[in-house]
This record gives structure tokens, C-alpha cells and sequence, in this order.
């Protein structure tokens, strides 16, 4: 080895991982996604794996890692290391550093499908009467009249919400990120990010009574602002603290839990509001299509694998409009032979 080049056949999965994320991910995905990718190389990919030179790793050091990983990780989880690793070795094929991917050799588990949390309409109103004058209280509406994510919510601005129209236009997200420096210690901050496809960025229409508590909200707002001054930092955000400032998802989140813990509500997280509202759609018999483009799903397959549980009560009232218009007309061809 002659300064910083080392042989070929003696580079470790270890070294790999670190200039293959560093190098040639780090500036090419969102930081969110790039913060995921470096937690599952430095948890769980580096410490089993990663002291093996790259020509030397086999079949069966993958398949082991995956196989103990089931017995603690979720199905999903494992799913996500195989795929952070496989970019990886794909990567180092192409840089001729090994002959082959064997992480396309691998074997994972089955992910079995997690029931999903919705709200029934007593639980809605029941969670509803629980919000009561809170301060958050048109978040939580505003989420489930819309189906909008936390970050999503977190990061809308008032210039995005049109009361003529009565709409919220969906162009960003908040979260906060580790950002990472390959020879310093990583550290956190509050990003804005697009969403990940062109279909997140979307209008959704508002509900009238939902945009009613916008509007209140919008003046409470304002109080808060003048009693804040000159320490106010207006940032145009729909949802800040009383300074103004950017909310943090983990204290919005502590905020949600507590409430729907004083309701009583079992088991039931953030994204249930979001579940909840595209049940009550297609209740209504609202086409898939259109919960798709209201949710943000780049693929109506997404759309359909998950709500597919209310899909035969669709099928079912579908049936029942048919059957109805036979029915009328039979009724109607009863009469006729009754006139005559």
C-alpha cells in the first residue's frame, strides 16, 4: 500500500460502505434518506459484516446476518439493511472491486401485513370532543380532514392556504436530520425537504368546517404574535410554537399521544388520522384514483394494496347501484304491463 491506496482484493465491506455512502450517496439523496442509510451501515451492517475484504464475502455471511436479524428486526427492517447492502455491492461491481453481487444470492423474510389503525366514526368523535380549545387542537382536525403526514403539517405555510378556494397545497416537508461529516462527530438540524415524487406536491381540498378552525386559528395566531414581540419570529408557518418558530415532530407527536391518551384510545399513532381519513372516502365510495392523488401516492398499487380492506364495500355498493337500476326497472316495466 502506497499512501491512501489500498490493494483491491484488501478492501473491507467496512471501508466500502463508508466511501460508497460518503462518496457517492451522500450528495444524491435526501439527507433523511441518507441519515437511514447510515444508521443501518453503522448498527447493523459494519459490526457483522464488515471486517470481510469485499472478494472474500460469501453467500452465506449475507444470509446469516439476515437470519439473525429476523429474530430481532421486523420483516420490513431487514428488508431495508438488504437493500441499503445490495446498492452497495452494486456500486462496488460496477467500480470492478468484486465479480458479482452476491447480495442478490439472499433469501429474505416474508413481511407479514400489519393491521392497520382507523378510526371508527365514534372514535372520531370522540378524539374530536377530547381536543377541546387546545392549541394544536386545528392540527389534528386539519390532519384528519385532509390526511396530510406530521411533517407535512409541520412544514405548511399560510401562503399555501387558500380560503377562497378552500384548499392547502402540499410543497414540502419538515424532519430533523443528522448530518453527517466523515471525520467529525455527526450532529442534528431542522431541514425543509420536497417530497420524494412529483405526486407528493398536491392540492387537497379542504373541508368547509375544517377550514372554519383555520380560519380561528389564523387569529389566535395573531395574539400570539403580538404578545410574543418583539421576540416573535414570523416564519409564515401554519403550526409553530408561540414564538413562531419551527415545531419539533417529537413534541407535536408528545402532544398527540397525550391527547388521544386522555381519550382513551388505544393504539393508535399519527398515521391512524391519515388512515382514517381515506377509509371515510372510500366509504363514501370515493374512487381509489382519487385517494391516490389526495394522499400523494406516486403508484394507485400503493393506494390499493393498503386500503384494500374497504375495497369490497365499494365492490359491494357497486353490486347495489346495479341491482337497483334492475330493480327499477323491473318496477317500472310492472306498471307499464299493469296500464295496459
Amino acid at each position: 500500500m502506497t499512501g491512501n491506496f489500498v490493494e483491491t482484493n484488501k478492501v473491507t465491506l467496512s471501508s466500502w460502505l463508508d466511501t460508497w455512502l460518503f462518496e457517492y450517496k451522500k450528495n444524491s439523496i435526501r439527507p433523511s434518506t441518507f441519515e437511514s442509510y447510515e444508521y443501518l451501515v453503522r448498527v447493523h451492517l459494519k459490526p457483522e459484516i464488515g471486517q470481510y475484504p469485499l472478494r472474500e464475502l460469501r453467500p452465506e455471511h449475507i444470509q446469516t446476518l439476515y437470519n439473525k436479524k429476523t429474530e430481532i428486526l421486523s420483516a420490513r427492517t431487514v428488508k431495508y439493511i438488504h437493500i441499503v447492502l445490495n446498492q452497495a455491492l452494486k456500486q462496488a461491481l460496477k467500480n470492478n472491486l468484486i465479480a458479482r453481487n452476491i447480495a442478490d444470492t439472499a433469501t429474505l423474510p416474508k413481511q407479514e401485513k400489519k393491521e392497520m389503525r382507523v378510526l371508527s366514526p365514534e372514535e372520531q368523535d370522540i378524539f374530536l370532543n377530547t381536543l377541546g380549545n387546545d392549541r394544536l387542537r386545528t392540527a389534528f382536525v386539519l390532519a384528519l380532514g385532509t390526511g396530510i403526514r406530521e411533517g407535512e403539517l409541520l412544514a405548511l405555510k399560510w401562503e399555501n392556504v387558500d380560503f377562497k378556494n378552500g384548499t392547502i397545497s402540499i410543497k414540502e416537508s419538515v424532519r430533523r436530520v443528522r448530518t453527517f461529516d466523515k471525520n467529525s462527530e455527526n450532529k442534528t438540524k431542522i431541514i425543509f425537504q420536497e417530497p420524494k415524487t412529483s405526486a407528493g406536491r398536491r392540492t387537497i381540498p379542504v373541508p368547509s368546517a375544517v377550514l372554519s378552525e383555520l380560519s380561528d386559528h389564523l387569529i389566535r395566531q395573531e395574539v400570539e404574535r403580538t404578545l410574543a414581540e418583539p421576540l416573535y419570529e414570523d416564519n409564515g408557518l401554519v403550526f409553530c410554537t408561540e414564538l413562531g418558530r419551527t415545531s419539533e415532530t417529537r413534541n407535536f407527536l408528545r402532544k398527540f399521544y397525550s391527547l388521544t391518551k386522555k381519550s382513551g384510545l388505544e393504539n393508535v399513532n399519527f398515521h391512524a388520522l391519515r388512515h382514517t381519513y381515506a377509509t371515510r372516502l372510500l366509504e363514501q365510495n370515493q374512487h381509489p384514483k382519487v385517494l391516490q392523488v389526495l394522499l400523494g401516492h406516486a403508484d394507485i398499487t400503493l393506494t390499493l394494496n393498503k386500503y384494500c380492506h374497504v375495497i369490497p364495500d365499494i365492490k359491494k355498493a357497486a353490486a347495489d347501484s346495479i341491482n337497483n337500476l334492475f330493480l327499477q326497472k323491473k318496477k317500472s316495466s310492472e306498471t307499464e304491463d299493469l296500464d295496459t
